[in-house]
Order: structure tokens, then C-alpha cells, then sequence
């Protein structure tokens, strides 16, 4: 059985990468015995409208075109936070018989006769609402912390001094912005990250956590 993987990050900078997600899925490929045929890694946003995601839509066109039987993804948010978009990907990939593997959710998209698995419709309705909800709660705290900042006399966008305005400083953060919404302290996830605790510290005040 022939995969390939396809990794996500949400930032493009050089301080996440997609060495894990690859290297957790050439495992699991490994030990199913899958003959792993291409990686493609993307950084951009899980926000961004899949018509814009030029890996993602490459990774797709080269399964069908060369009858790749699975896809493996690290979770189901890699392939993006938006409900409908991720439906249609799905649609796709059914409609050409390739499979879908998801390592977080453990989750399989067809069955062993490439139909769609029978709890294969209610799972992805749950994590596609569950992924949407995460994306706006985000998106809500992004707003609060910014509209916080600048009642508290903060000016957002580029100044003499400064280096990005917040939403661009989150995102360059972003596995800090992830590991605070599981309520770790902040020393532990200056340790996770290799960041400072006053790096950590200043998300999570614009956060408001």
C-alpha cells in the first residue's frame, strides 16, 4: 500500500517545523508496512482557504494522479480549521478512493473495501465543529488581546523599536498560544519551547489567560 504524508505549521518562521509530524507518521507507516512514497510540508495557516494552500492541493492532485491509497496527517486540523473546506477535501479524497489517516484522532477515513467507514461521517462532523470552535475561540482572544492592549495605551502595527504588531507576534508564538490553553505553568512551557518565561509571560497577558 503505497502513502504519502502531508505536515502542516501555522508559522513561517524557523521556529516550528514539520521534523515531528514527519517523523511520527514514517513511523507509523513503517510499522504498518505502507510503502511511503512523498512528504509534503506546508507552513501556513490552518485559516487560509484551501484554494490558496499550494501543498496541500499538490499533495492531492499527485494522489490521484498516482494512485496513492493513504494519506497520513498528524491530525485532523492539518488539513484546516474551516468546516466546509474541510468537507470538500474530504469529498475528494472519497470520491478517488484514497484514504485518510489521522495519528491524534486515530482515525480512518475508508474501510478495507476503500468505501467510507460507517462512524467515518459522525467523527469528522464532530472534530471538523470541534476544529472551527478552537479557530474562533482563537480568533476571539486575538481581538480581546488586542483591543486590551490598546485601551491599556498600546499602538498596534510596526514603530520605531518595536519588531511586529500582536496578531503577528501571536502567530509567531503560536506553540506558546497552543500550550497555554492546556493551563501549563509558564516556566514548563518555556522549558517546551525553548523560549523565555518573559516571552511566555507576554502572551499570555495578551491573551488574557
Amino acid at each position: 500500500m503505497t502513502a504519502v504524508i502531508y505536515s502542516r505549521v501555522s508559522s513561517t518562521s524557523d521556529r516550528q517545523n514539520t521534523d515531528r509530524q514527519i517523523l511520527d507518521l514514517t513511523s507509523y507507516a513503517n510499522a504498518m508496512q505502507y510503502s511511503l512514497d512523498k512528504n509534503f510540508s506546508e507552513k501556513i495557516s490552518g485559516g487560509v482557504k484551501n484554494s490558496e494552500r499550494n501543498i496541500l492541493n499538490e499533495c492531492i492532485s499527485y494522489c490521484i494522479e498516482n494512485n496513492v491509497d493513504i494519506i497520513l496527517i498528524s491530525e485532523l486540523s492539518r488539513l484546516g480549521r474551516n468546516v466546509l473546506e474541510l468537507q470538500e477535501v474530504i469529498k475528494i479524497l472519497v470520491d478517488n478512493k484514497i484514504n485518510l489517516y489521522s495519528q491524534k484522532e486515530m482515525f480512518t477515513l475508508l474501510d478495507d473495501n476503500k468505501e467510507l467507514s460507517m462512524f467515518a461521517p459522525v467523527m469528522l462532523a464532530t472534530l471538523a465543529t470541534c476544529a472551527s470552535i478552537e479557530r474562533d475561540n482563537i480568533k476571539f482572544r486575538l481581538n480581546s488581546g488586542r483591543n486590551q492592549y490598546i485601551a491599556n495605551g498600546g499602538k498596534l502595527g510596526r514603530s520605531k523599536g518595536s519588531n511586529k504588531d500582536v496578531e503577528v507576534l501571536l502567530k509567531q508564538h503560536a506553540d506558546i498560544v497552543k500550550l497555554l490553553k492546556t493551563k501549563l505553568a509558564v516556566r514548563k512551557i518555556a522549558t517546551l519551547t525553548g523560549k523565555s518565561a518573559t516571552t511566555v509571560q507576554k502572551i499570555k497577558k495578551i491573551l488574557d489567560l
